[in-house]
């Protein structure tokens, strides 16, 4: 099955969190996974906040984007080239899901993995699942209870 996953559901492989060991099992035996040219500059900006904030330190960040970077060098992500010209798509998909109070960045990458024909998105973001389940798209989803 063809999988996209997401950057909330990526970061949890590289900063450990609630549901960090499920996502890197999902990973490691559903590879190869798909992501973005948008998870590249809204993974860099996750680390880069959590550390403004004090959840992460220097180090952790640094660590987190090494092994990122290494992983992609591995080609443990699939880097899907372009998703400029999803702009359109991404914009079409708040009017399939008016229910659903899509964000921009998700209605990216949902117009992303339909682009490309993936099945399933991972995530450990609700309106995103619950935007991928209108769309008809399987979820696997890493978010908590809480």
């Amino acid at each position: 099955m063809n999988a996209y996953i997401d950057t909330s559901a990526l970061a949890k492989c590289y900063v450990r969190e609630a549901r960090s060991f499920d996502v890197l099992a999902w990973a490691e035996s559903a590879a190869p996974v798909a992501i973005s040219g948008l998870t590249l500059v809204e993974l860099r900006c996750l680390l880069a906040r959590r550390r403004r904030a004090g959840q992460i330190d220097r180090s952790t960040e640094r660590r987190a984007l090494a092994e990122f970077e290494l992983d992609l060098v591995s080609r443990n992500w699939i880097l899907y080239p372009d998703w400029t010209g999803l702009y359109d798509a991404a914009r079409q998909l708040i009017d399939l899901v008016p229910e659903v109070a899509l964000h921009t960045f998700d209605a990216l990458h949902l117009a992303c993995a339909r682009h490309y024909g993936c099945q399933l998105l991972a995530t450990a973001d609700r309106l995103q699942s619950e935007a991928a389940q209108a769309l008809g798209i399987h979820v696997l989803t890493f978010h908590t209870t809480a």
